[in-house]
């Protein structure tokens, strides 16, 4: 059973926003799944849909990512350089992207100075500061920077290309298309998950490709950063963006948390292991 909410907050700088909050699961038990299927090649969308994240290599070069220093990393039966591990993690990003969503392009925002290319994306840079400690902030500039040069693009050529905003270590198992399909008046998505302190995940945020969606994006970024900068700063390296996305959302709806808080069974769009790494044993049927 698929549960969603759909609120209309009484906006100061975003007006008229709709957010769409796609709901975690909290499941008695699970199924393995065996086996991924292929894409149906269906578009739900009626537009493209185009995969955004950001993703850097500090420095080091991803052509000596197969070669092994004595820095390497084991996963598994196989070793790799710290950049190799990272390359490989963002292939299969990319792998699952082509298999489930095979119309979807991947487009990666990273720092100038990265010598980062990739034959399957679009590799975007975007000036900005991707120090490690400063990488989540510097995650939602880049998309501001990315959704208003977007908007600019829409100026002279209709073309509907809605955009989901990532993390880079997710695998994406069927089409999400259907989000912009089933819901024609959201703006923006985000996913809730079963976390007091960070209620919200900032890895997945779905928008709206039209004109009026990327505008209202750029303008709830804008809020996000600044309450970043006003009160998470403490929390730069790691969590303060979801912080920040948690309060600006509560500012705007602040009964929405409680409506979530029900154990009930939903269609899952965020789902981490509970075994942790290198210990998957299978996962929920309708995981997303």
């Amino acid at each position: 059973m698929a549960r969603w909410r759909i609120w209309r907050p009484r906006s100061r700088a975003v007006p008229f926003l709709s957010l769409l909050l796609l709901a975690p699961l909290v499941f008695t038990g699970l199924k393995a799944v065996n086996k991924i299927g292929l894409s149906s090649e269906r578009n739900y969308s009626r537009g493209h849909v185009t995969f955004v994240t950001v993703f850097t290599t500090y420095n080091s070069d991803p052509a000596e990512a197969s070669k092994l220093p004595s820095n390497v990393v084991t996963v598994g039966k196989h070793s790799y350089s710290k950049v190799g591990r990272s390359m490989a993690i963002l292939n299969t990003f990319i792998g699952f992207i082509q298999v489930s969503m095979p119309r979807s392009n991947v487009i990666i925002l990273t720092d100038p100075n990265s010598k980062l290319t990739h034959g399957s994306a679009v590799i975007l840079p975007i000036e900005g500061n991707y120090s490690r400690g400063n990488l989540m902030l510097q995650r939602i500039r880049s998309y501001i920077a990315f959704l208003e040069q977007r908007l600019e693009e829409l100026e002279t050529v209709e073309d509907i290309n809605h955009l989901i905003f990532t993390d880079s270590d997710i695998a994406v198992v069927t089409d999400l298309g259907h989000i912009f399909e089933m819901y024609p008046h959201c703006h923006l998505a985000l996913t809730f998950r079963n976390n007091k302190g960070q209620p919200l995940n900032s890895g997945f945020v779905a928008v709206r490709g039209t004109r009026d969606g990327i505008f209202k994006a750029i303008e709830f970024f804008k809020e996000v950063l600044e309450a970043y900068h006003l009160k998470y700063m403490e929390a730069s390296r790691m969590l303060g963006d979801q912080l920040a996305l948690a309060w600006v959302v509560k500012s705007y709806l602040p009964s929405a948390f409680s409506k979530f808080s029900k154990h009930e069974a939903f269609t899952v769009y965020n789902w981490t292991p509970p075994e942790g790494a290198g210990q998957f044993h299978g996962m929920p049927l309708d995981v997303k």
